[in-house]
């Protein structure tokens, strides 16, 4: 036996290393906690190398073992679907068109916009899995002249992989159907109006003739409205609301049922010119009493839509008439 034996106690568990020889044939041994206790020399005995190599408690084997109960995650499966376009909301006027990919492969591309056999390139180049790229800004008010939008696009990833059919693809924003696409755009996480492009069910051109565009369309961009589709026309640049103008069946009404009518053309008049996307409208109101004037203003003044107004061609309308300059 040396200095720094392993050794093991004959009648005991412990276990330790020999750290001196006292006399008396005491062998003092250091165990495992620190302590050092002195022993008769007959009452120990070492453990062999060997058996040391067995015995070693080792200091991962609590690790090893919580190792063992994980569960590895699996990779995530390869996205195959995930293309979009979609329009975001700007501000009650304008959306920008955005190209989503939101799958896992990588996508060279070409997108251009057709309007009476003309093409316009809108942008072209390599689309990243989980990327998007703006495309172009529309406005609202010309949603009828909006063009047919055609994609064309590869797939592309490193290694093995079984190549799908190229992508092309003509979309035709139809008012009636338009606002049904609301929801959120991936990557982009907005609230848009979303065409996935590599849909089954979505026909590979679907060109369709526009519809006017609807009241629910302009209240859906604003976050509201219901789901019926409300054909809403374009009202005429100057507006009159002197009572036969507005109904044949005008004798005998009194003046607050006049007044009850030529507030309500006057408030569908302004809400169609705002949903058409119009700058500026004018309403014939005429001077006499001046009540009429005076409600018009009071309600143009709280209207969130209206930049300004103002008393319009004096010298054609003297003072009856406003001139409404929409935001």
């Amino acid at each position: 036996m040396n200095i720094g034996d392993k050794v093991r106690l004959v009648h005991g568990r412990e276990e330790g290393v020999i750290y001196a020889f006292l006399p008396g044939n005491i062998v003092e041994i250091e165990i495992e906690d620190g302590f050092r206790i002195p022993v008769l020399r007959n009452e120990i005995v070492t453990i062999s190398p060997v058996e040391s190599q067995r015995l070693v408690k080792s200091s991962d084997s609590k690790k090893i073992g919580v190792q063992s109960d994980v569960i590895a995650s699996r990779p995530a499966a390869f996205a195959e679907k995930g293309i979009y376009m979609a329009f975001v909301s700007v501000n009650d006027r304008a959306l920008t068109l955005h190209l989503i990919n939101n799958s896992d492969w990588t996508l060279p591309f070409t997108a251009i916009a057709i309007q009476e056999n003309v093409s316009t390139g809108l942008a072209a180049g390599v689309l990243l899995p989980r990327t998007s790229q703006k495309l172009t800004e529309l406005q609202m008010k010309d949603f009828e002249a909006w063009p047919v939008f055609e994609f064309k696009m590869l797939y592309f990833r490193d290694g093995n992989y079984t190549l799908p059919q190229a992508l092309a693809k003509r979309i035709k924003c139809r008012a009636q159907s338009f606002y049904k696409n609301k929801g959120k755009a991936p990557v982009l996480n907005k609230e848009a109006f979303v065409y996935q492009l590599d849909e089954e069910s979505l026909k590979k051109e679907e060109i369709v003739v526009s519809e006017n565009l609807s009241n629910d369309l302009k209240m859906s961009m604003m976050g509201g409205g219901d789901k019926q589709a409300i054909v809403v026309e374009k009202p005429q640049q100057v507006v009159d609301l002197h009572i036969e103008k507005l109904t044949a069946k005008n004798s005998g009404l009194s003046n607050d049922a006049i007044l009850k009518i030529q507030l309500a053309a006057f408030e569908s008049n302004l809400e169609l010119a705002i949903a058409n996307g119009m700058e500026e409208i004018t309403f014939i109101h005429g001077t006499g009493s001046g009540v009429l004037r005076s409600e018009l203003h009071r309600r143009l003044g709280k209207n969130q839509h209206v930049e300004y107004y103002k008393d319009a061609q004096k010298e054609k309308f003297g003072y009856g008439a406003t001139l409404v300059k929409i935001k």
